[in-house]
């Protein structure tokens, strides 16, 4: 999944971007401030930046030569500014593309699609997830808990690798549908529970006595390291 940060200090904009990017299946977090938002770029690392440049603490032009001094993930400047000198600036800056505002979310997600698809060959995903004991070769699609190899079948792997790649947070049924099966139109709930057990039992708990895979009824599954 799409690990989206949204850099936006507008109350009204901010919530209805978040939802939309969501409701697309998009994996989105967000700040509110310039400083704040390089933060969560440095420290969450996500695939992809959203900067508005009219931030409250630090104009996004400077926030973005920072991000540029440690990063190369890419960023899409959104602006109210249209003049030629300041879209100019922003890509000679480092930005990899920009969108106007007022802008529609299909806009947005074109630019992010095809910024993507640019920046993909020059960005080397994430080898390895860890959560607690538990630690993922993503490249080699390996899965080791405590120092003991699991023997995973390919989907298992796949459903426990994007539960690793959000740790801590719950995740829906209808996305891991939509994410490990590409069943974007719907699924039975019941393929994911089966699979879900079955990791639970190579990862040595169950339902009842949950160490790493916790049920929140109604909502989805959450992976996190065992407390304690």
């Amino acid at each position: 999944m799409v690990q989206v940060l949204i850099i936006e200090d507008d109350d009204r904009i901010r919530p209805l971007l978040m939802r939309s990017l969501d409701q697309r299946g998009y994996a989105v977090d967000s700040a509110v401030s310039g400083m704040a938002g390089l933060q969560r770029a440095v420290s969450t690392r996500p695939d992809l930046v959203i900067l508005d440049l009219g931030l409250p603490d630090v104009d996004g032009t400077q926030v973005l030569s920072m991000l540029r001094a440690v990063s190369d993930v890419p960023v899409i400047v959104a602006t109210a500014r249209d003049d030629d000198p300041s879209l100019v600036g922003c890509l000679d800056a480092g930005a990899d593309d920009y969108v106007v505002k007022p802008y529609t979310t299909t806009q947005l997600e074109a630019r992010i699609r095809a910024v993507l698809r640019r920046t993909a060959g020059g960005r080397q995903p994430r080898q390895a997830l860890v959560v607690g004991g538990l630690e993922l070769d993503v490249a080699g699609r390996r899965a080791v808990l405590d120092g003991r190899e699991l023997e995973l079948s390919p989907r298992e792997f796949d459903l426990l690798r994007h539960l690793a790649e959000r740790p801590g947070e719950v995740v829906t049924k209808k996305e891991l549908l939509t994410e490990v099966w590409q069943q974007a139109w719907g699924g039975s709930d019941k393929t994911v529970d089966v699979h879900l057990s079955w990791l639970r039992r190579k990862l040595g708990e169950s339902a009842s006595e949950p160490r790493y895979l916790h049920t929140v009824r109604g909502v989805g599954v959450r992976l996190s390291a065992p407390e304690g």
